[in-house]
């Protein structure tokens, strides 16, 4: 089964929590604090195989969690790391978030790898919150929570030409002439109901791979028929194979075809149309074959339109080098390209300080007052509010922070409930 797009969940993991320890040794006065850090949890990433083809391990696997790392210990030791969370995937895979549709990566190249979710820091002990003013501070901070997030995966066959074409114009029987591919082959529309790869030969040190896509019809670029599946694994060809019935069995007209096909790869995404192709006319074995082609080069005078019969293998090897050529062609110009930019001078480089977003805002429902701030929502479930030195040290960010100031500005009197995230808490002037 060819499954060729997944929805799936991933998370990091949490950070472990930090602990509140102190040193109790022998002959040490007033030993201090030794709680140590949590480790941080695993990431979950992606990696490309080239052993893949498809997504179809997704349709029964939707959620990926990543491990949580160890709390932290006494004496100053930090937990353990959670080991990265790793997740095959075929090469030509592209991730998108799925809420925000934010473009996450693409992935092409076997052992290229792409973090999708991150684990989170692992908390601080109480050794790290000591200072001149307390010197024995009772709290820890918990680990910080993983990323999560709904992703859907895209998967794009990876092929230097395509063959393009109406149902039954021969495109199965031309990748199975070329290359060792087995595409089912039958006189009736949609054989062909899932793209197929094969390596075209030539000789020593010359080949490319070949997809066989399933057949257009009019309207595909707006759902029709199996058009909309797979026109997304055009886009990574370098090069495309129009063939053309050029017999007009089944009643087909040529140029009609063409220009069918002509239109819906515009309509699809523009840059499908200036995408280089090589027209084919097959079928050429048929004796009314000649007087279509002739129309459709009176149509036509200036396309130049390669001529075979798949059936007979006539054309075939002339076909073949003319798609290398072109391949090489195109591949030069893409090295020249990548050398131009490589040559650009290359913006300044600046070294930014990192400094956390501070900015809130608050929203009133009638006597609630809700704080929107992604920091402070991570402030909090990285509190234990269990430890009176934790929820002292949550009021003075508040604080510093000027939500106080700003929650009395918004009217917010004694009593009132204010939330931040899940959770709640009465304002106390």
């Amino acid at each position: 089964m060819f499954i060729d797009q997944a929805k799936i969940y991933v998370k990091g993991g949490d950070g472990g929590d930090g602990i509140v320890s102190y040193r109790r040794e022998k002959y040490v006065p007033l030993g201090g604090p030794a709680g140590g850090d949590g480790g941080r949890g695993g990431d979950v990433v992606f990696i490309v195989d080239e052993g893949l083809r498809t997504l179809i391990d997704f349709k029964y696997q939707k959620h990926f969690k990543a491990k949580s790392g160890e709390r932290g210990k006494p004496k100053n030791q930090h937990g353990a790391s959670a080991d990265d969370f790793i997740v095959k995937v075929p090469p030509g895979t592209v991730i998108r978030d799925l809420d925000t549709n934010e473009f996450l990566g693409d992935l092409v190249h076997h052992g290229q790898k792409l973090v999708v979710a991150k684990g989170g820091r692992g908390g601080r002990g109480n050794t790290r919150f000591a200072s001149e003013s307390n010197k024995a501070p009772d709290m820890a901070e918990k680990g910080e929570p993983g990323q999560e997030r709904w992703i859907e995966l895209e998967l794009k066959v990876l092929a230097d030409v395509g063959l393009i074409g109406f149902p039954s114009v021969g495109k199965s029987t031309l990748l199975s002439k070329v290359s060792a591919a087995r595409p089912k082959v039958a006189a009736y529309p949609f054989t062909t109901l899932t793209p197929e790869l094969g390596v075209v030969r030539l000789d020593e040190g010359r080949s490319f791979v070949m997809a066989d896509l399933p057949g257009l019809i009019e309207g595909a670029h707006e759902g029709h028929g199996l058009g909309l599946d797979f026109l997304r694994h055009i886009e990574r060809t370098l090069l495309l194979i129009h063939v053309i019935d050029m017999a007009a069995m089944e009643g087909r007209d040529p140029i009609s075809d063409y220009e069918i096909i002509q239109h819906e790869l515009k309509y699809y995404h523009k840059h499908l149309e200036d995408k280089p192709q090589i027209v084919v006319a097959n079928k050429m074995d048929v004796p009314d074959a000649q007087e279509h082609l002739q129309k459709f080069l009176h149509r036509y005078p200036d396309l130049q339109v390669l001529t075979v019969s798949t059936l007979t293998g006539e054309g075939l090897d002339k076909l073949l080098n003319m798609t290398y050529e072109n391949l090489q062609v195109i591949l030069n110009q893409r090295k020249e390209e990548e050398k131009l930019q490589e040559n650009q001078p290359s913006e300044e480089k600046k070294i930014y300080r990192f400094e956390e977003n501070k900015k809130f805002e608050i929203r009133k429902e009638g006597n609630r007052y809700i704080v929107i701030s992604s920091q402070l929502e991570k402030m909090i479930k990285m509190t234990n509010f269990s430890q009176q030195d934790a929820v002292f040290r949550f009021q003075r960010i508040m604080k510093l922070q000027g939500v106080d100031e700003a929650l009395r500005q918004k009217g917010a009197q004694d009593g009132d409930t204010v939330q931040i995230g899940d959770m709640e808490f009465d304002f106390v002037e």
